[in-house]
Formats: C-alpha cells, structure tokens, sequence
C-alpha cells in the first residue's frame, strides 16, 4: 500500500500543472491556429469561443430571429442547447445535437456575428458556458476569443493578445476564403474590429496583464514555438 501511495505522489510531483491559457486578438492574426496547436502540443484542452458565438448566430437566423432586433436576440439567447467538444486534435461543436461545425462558417453567419455578439444576454450566456468549460478542465485549456483575458477568464493564469498589421491579416483570410478579395476581405476585418471594439458589453481589448505578440512577420510556426515558452515558463512557476 505505502509503495502505492508513493507511486502516485511522485506522479502528481512530476505531471505538469494545469494552467489556464487565455489567447485573444482580432480575426487573422493566427489565433485558432496557434491555439490549436499550442493545446495539442502541451496536453491541454482547447476551446473556440468565437464558434459558439458564431452557433448562436446561426440557430437565431435558422429560426427567424430578426438579429438586428437586440430585444427579440436577447429574448432568444436562452434557447439553443450549445456543446463544444474541447479535444485540439478534433473540435467539435454542435447545437440542439446538430453538428453545426461547417455550417457556422458561412458568409452569411460570418457578416451577423458582430451584432449578435453585442447583446448583453447573449454575451452573459456564453461567458456562463465558456466560464464552465474552463473549470471543469482539469488538465489546463487553451481558450482562445476577444474578450477572454478582460472578461471571460480575468484570472487565467497566462494572458496572451496576438496583433498582426491589416495588411498581414487580410492576406491570411484570403488565402483561407479561396477566390476572396484582398481589398474586400481588408475592409470586412477592419469593419469587424470597429464593431467588436466599440460594443459596449465585452468589447475586443487586451489586458492589462496580457503578453502582446505581433505575429506581422512571424510563421505560424514561430508563434506557436513563442506561445508555448511562455506557457511552459508559466507551467514551471506554478
């Protein structure tokens, strides 16, 4: 028995800690890619708040929900039954269990987000869910959005905000939405910005504790060999 109990202690001495890793940044500056890979790397769990947003949008216009009226979202924000599988290799996402994966990537979610991202009672309700998935994480997660370090998670252990120049990030979508515009894709993003940094509830903003990493003129390997340091060296001070 005493060997046992010993075994097990210097496993929990040896295993690493678990630590809560918040990723934030506008679109196209290699969030979810990095987040993915730095998750799957270090063992973590991983979740894409962006996408459970992006589900919510989707279920309000398959069931006729006017999102340009904040009353009638709010009303509904309760509604839809949102699961987000948080395994790096292979996240999965599905509403009312329907895998709602592919379709919440469509131009038409894509371009309602923002408004109904706003709406307070959406934002409370998806911060309750993310908040809950964080907690009931035991390994550590890697949880990556727009507000994560200033409002979903303050306490995580480590804050990071990746930036990249409109330029760069314009590029980067392109080349993920074949045959866009590189013009029309720039002025999408900085439309986006404005719109997710000017909302009253939550808007997009770096801590004041976050690590800020310009991934301008970085692969995405670089970004994901930075981010992973410095969860390691966070790792390491626990």
């Amino acid at each position: 028995m005493s060997t046992t109990v010993e075994t097990v202690s210097a496993a929990a001495r040896t295993a690493p800690a678990a630590v809560i890793v918040a990723i934030d940044g506008p679109s196209g500056t290699g969030k979810s890619s990095t987040s993915k890979a730095v998750a799957a790397k270090l063992g973590l769990s991983y979740l894409d708040t962006g996408a459970q947003y992006r589900a919510i949008t989707w279920w309000m216009l398959n069931n006729g929900i006017d999102v340009q009226d904040a009353m009638e979202v709010a009303t509904a924000a309760t509604k839809p039954v949102i699961v987000s599988g948080t395994d790096p290799a292979a996240p999965t996402i599905t509403v009312d269990g329907e895998d709602a994966a592919g379709p919440i990537r469509t131009q038409e979610v894509t371009s309602k987000v923002s408004a109904v991202s706003a709406v307070p009672e959406v934002r409370a309700r998806i911060t309750e869910l993310q908040r809950s998935i964080a907690a009931a994480a035991e390994i550590g997660i890697v949880v990556e959005g727009r507000d994560i370090g200033t409002t979903v998670l303050p306490d995580a252990d480590l804050k990071i905000f990746l930036t990249a120049s409109p330029e760069a990030r314009a590029a980067r979508r392109s080349g993920e939405l074949k045959g866009s515009d590189l013009a029309t894709t720039k002025e999408a993003l900085i439309k986006r910005d404005t719109a997710d940094s000017s909302r009253k509830t939550s808007p997009l903003a770096k801590a004041d504790d976050a690590v800020e990493v310009d991934t301008t003129d970085l692969t995405l390997q670089q970004v994901i060999e930075c981010v992973v340091t410095l969860v390691e060296e966070k790792r390491a001070a626990k």
